[in-house]
């Protein structure tokens, strides 16, 4: 598939049919409490539905139940495995790469400020987190997972922040297109797939072709079910480098919410290292992710580790070296990998599970109102279209 301007300026256009409906019949119908109280108790697959719950939630739960028919469980297996060999990786990516690359386009951190918890500001990157574990665990798919019920819910809230924007006029519409449009999910898919794919190799870690493809095609799955047009979502690696080179430099740039929101991150992180020694260690990281420019428009300090950090990568190969040449290596490595994700995701969560909601109001301080796969052939990102 070839992605143009003109081609993006459609998906600018288009939402989610499905999930702006219901949202917009559980809002004409004041059905939004009534309902988010009685999905709380909705957090497995197969769960019976509780009695009361509105109608034209039942029928969306309902469609939205399975995956997409075309799902490969084998591709699937092989992505779960490839996050278990690197999910402390992932979850650095994820950290420090993807949500300030979301910060670096404006419109979208206008988006996730409205959406945000001051009072709690390591909420998106919990639920993140959270979601991410739930899509890698055995039988994600299967009765009695959470991971279908948490998809279910963020695409609802997605769709709610697109109801509020539009019948409150706080979004330009005609200059923007339509709030959490197609374009900017298909663009959050790519941040979430290629981007981490992209940083795991920045930072020097060992990645299969068969792992890093089935990872992204983890993320294609992930994307169907949170209402992405997958006519119009890239299938492939190559389609994907195509897609998030144009997005990013379509629409990246400075914002005081995008600022403001990298500021959140680094201070949530810096309390979750360790004394202050390390602090630094945190910005070093986002700059040497995303690069000088990105940082510099985020407001990224500058530090004395930013020189430190650019060794990491050398530590890290050694590392996946041990990985690749030794099965006890192997072991250690990945265990120690899924306690630090685990103590990561506890600091982040408060020991709590996160409940995704419709929210009924928007913020007004925003001015919105009310492995076991082996590393043969190791992975190298797909050349930019302007590579040469």
């Amino acid at each position: 598939m070839t992605y143009t301007p003109a081609s993006l300026d459609a998906l600018r256009l288009a939402g989610d049919e499905l999930a702006d409906a219901t949202v917009a019949t559980l809002f004409e119908r004041g059905e939004v409490g009534k309902f988010n109280t009685l999905m709380r108790h909705v957090s497995t697959a197969g769960s019976p539905l509780p009695d009361g719950l509105p109608e034209v939630a039942r029928e969306y739960l309902h469609l939205t139940s399975a995956p997409p028919d075309w799902v490969d469980w084998g591709e699937m297996e092989k992505a779960r495995l490839f996050f278990i060999d690197n999910n402390v990786h992932i979850s650095t990516a994820l950290s420090f790469a993807s949500m300030p690359a979301c910060y670096v386009v404006p419109h979208v951190a206008k988006l996730l400020s409205a959406s945000h918890a001051l009072k709690y500001p390591s909420k998106r990157m919990a639920e993140t987190g959270q979601f991410t574990v739930y899509l890698m665990q055995p039988g994600a798919f299967e009765a009695g997972s959470r991971f279908i019920p948490a998809a279910q819910k963020v695409r609802l809230l997605h769709a709610a922040i697109r109801h509020h924007l539009a019948r409150e006029g706080e979004w330009e519409a005609e200059g923007l297109g339509t709030p959490i449009c197609q374009e900017d999910m298909i663009g959050g898919q790519m941040l979430f797939s290629l981007l981490v794919l992209d940083s795991l190799h920045r930072l020097n870690i060992h990645m299969s072709v068969d792992g890093a493809e089935a990872y992204f095609y983890a993320w294609r799955v992930v994307g169907a079910m949170l209402g992405v047009d997958q006519a119009h979502a890239p299938a492939d690696l190559d389609s994907a480098r195509q897609f998030l080179d144009l997005y990013l430099t379509r629409h990246m740039g400075p914002s005081p919410e995008g600022a403001h929101l990298t500021r959140q991150l680094i201070d949530l992180y810096e309390e979750v290292v360790p004394g202050t020694f390390f602090d630094p260690i945190v910005s070093a990281l986002i700059r040497h992710l995303v690069g000088d420019t990105c940082g510099d428009w985020l407001e990224v300090p500058r530090t004395g580790w930013d020189t430190v950090v650019k060794a990491v990568p050398a530590l890290l190969g050694a590392l996946e070296t041990i990985e690749d040449r030794s099965p006890f290596g192997a072991w250690a490595l990945d265990r120690l990998g899924h306690l630090t994700t685990v103590f990561e995701l506890s600091s982040l969560t408060r020991g709590r599970v996160m409940h995704y909601t419709i929210p009924e109001h928007l913020k007004k301080e925003y001015g919105v109102a009310t492995s076991t796969v082996p590393r043969t052939r190791r992975w190298t990102p797909p050349a930019s279209a302007d590579a040469g």
